[in-house]
């Protein structure tokens, strides 16, 4: 019984895929990948808060707007988004001072 040989294209294709895998993972795409899920998530965090500040602004209660407002600017700020950020901090100021809570 002769031994039988691999398909040596099949060879050249497992290395070549395993040389992209190590590139992929240590030359900074997977990194990359992270980067970027994680400025999605926190984005949708903030949008969330903007939801919830909405449903807490539409209450009527100044109180509940004023701590929503504030975790809305909280949310902006941890996204690193500073045009928002400085957006929300104004109307966070405006609505606590509605609810009587001086910043």
């Amino acid at each position: 019984m002769a031994a039988q040989k691999g398909n040596p294209a099949g060879g050249v294709v497992g290395i070549l895929v395993v040389i992209g895998m190590a590139w992929y993972f240590f030359g900074g795409g997977l990194e990359r990948q992270v980067a970027t899920n994680m400025s999605n998530i926190e984005q949708q965090v903030a949008a969330d808060a903007v939801k919830q500040y909405n449903i807490a602004k539409s209450s009527g209660k100044a109180m509940d707007a004023c701590v929503q407002a504030g975790l809305v600017s909280a949310a902006y700020l941890q996204a690193k988004d500073q045009g928002n950020y400085q957006s929300w901090k104004a109307i966070e100021d405006s609505d606590c001072r509605a609810a009587g809570v001086p910043r």
